[in-house]
């Protein structure tokens, strides 16, 4: 999303963009439009074998490049042009190889993340939160990091109608960092307050099947899976429901919950990560504990059952939410593109 917003209102400034990036399903290698070019290579391990040849041998063509870190394992384009390179961080994931990787691949991709202390000079992220992580957990200076928040899309998220039962969303991929889990025993215990409560769960992955078996060992109704959503979909959820919820352990920026807040959707989460930045306790959202899903259940059953505080929290996030803007985004990381010139 913000490689899209980003690089669609540099485009419309005048700049050419060349996007390498990898190879999907019934993708084409190479698509221009206007002074956008995609060149499509690889999966996630070939585009890493193949970037370091393109950068060496098309760099020349560049003015500026930009590494996009978002698979932990750098780039590393500096060390194949001379031509000024930055590298965007969405978050660290230093705290969540060891429930997402294997054992093999964990000691390497860390290494590799920790390199971006040495490899980059200039370095951008999305929050003061991931800012935060760069210096202690990389060992990056301060002075080499600059933060430009994600953005939204105001035109596509706005307020809507909200739905007659007390509707909470849990929404993202089924990672085990993001605690699912932990999101349905605590509405488990929602329900016992809130009979009528519903809970949707809008996303897929690898911890689908665990989470399954888990709605059905507790015995929690009122849980509808709706997999992966479109756009417009999600959205509709967004506006239709009575508060989000957030479980991760880490999160770079929490763009879900300034689209919820954008659509007048307060969020419940816990305190960890860039979440504390993207809700403002007690006047956007409720942040509670990392890892007390009991407490946060309570915080859930606050929420659904205190109408003027859910009125009074939708009102203050939707307020909020205005603060961030793709064009804004797009700008700040245009004028940083050209001071690096």
């Amino acid at each position: 999303m913000h490689l899209a917003e980003v690089t669609k209102r540099l485009v419309r400034s005048g700049h050419s963009v060349t996007i390498l990036a990898e190879r999907f399903r019934d993708s084409k290698e190479i698509e221009t439009a206007g002074r956008l070019t995609v060149l499509r290579f690889g999966g996630r391990v070939g585009l890493h074998i193949f970037a370091p040849y393109f950068v060496s041998h098309e760099s020349h063509r560049a003015d500026v490049i930009v590494d996009d870190a978002a698979h932990a394992v750098p780039f590393w384009s500096p060390l194949f042009t001379r031509k000024p390179v930055v590298a965007i961080v969405h978050h660290v994931h230093q705290g969540v190889l060891r429930t997402e990787v294997n054992p093999l691949l964990r000691g390497f991709i860390g290494i590799s993340e920790r390199s971006i202390k040495y490899a980059y000079e200039n370095v951008l992220t999305v929050s003061e939160s991931t800012k935060r992580d760069l210096i202690e957990k990389l060992g990056v200076s301060a002075e080499r990091i600059r933060v430009i928040h994600d953005g939204i899309d105001h035109e596509k998220y706005r307020l809507g109608d909200k739905f007659q039962s007390p509707t909470i969303l849990w929404l993202g991929r089924m990672k085990k960092y993001k605690n699912l889990d932990q999101a349905v025993r605590a509405f488990a215990i929602v329900k016992e307050s809130v009979p009528d409560a519903v809970m949707i769960i809008a996303g897929d992955g690898e911890e689908k099947d665990r989470i399954l078996k888990l709605v059905k060992t507790i015995g929690v109704h009122d849980i509808t899976f709706a997999g992966w959503v479109t756009e417009r979909e999600k959205i509709r959820l967004l506006q239709g429901v009575w508060c989000v919820v957030y479980t991760s352990k880490i999160e770079g920026w929490g763009m879900g919950v300034l689209e919820g807040a954008a659509c007048g959707t307060p969020t419940v989460a816990y305190d960890s990560g860039a979440l504390r930045e993207a809700v403002v306790d007690g006047e956007t959202g409720l942040l509670t504990e990392y890892g007390d899903y009991r407490v946060l259940s309570s915080k859930i059953t606050e929420m659904l059952r205190d109408k003027q505080m859910r009125a009074t929290t939708s009102a203050n996030a939707h307020e909020f939410s205005e603060l961030f803007d793709w064009d804004k985004t797009a700008l700040e990381t245009e004028r940083y593109l050209m001071d690096l010139l």
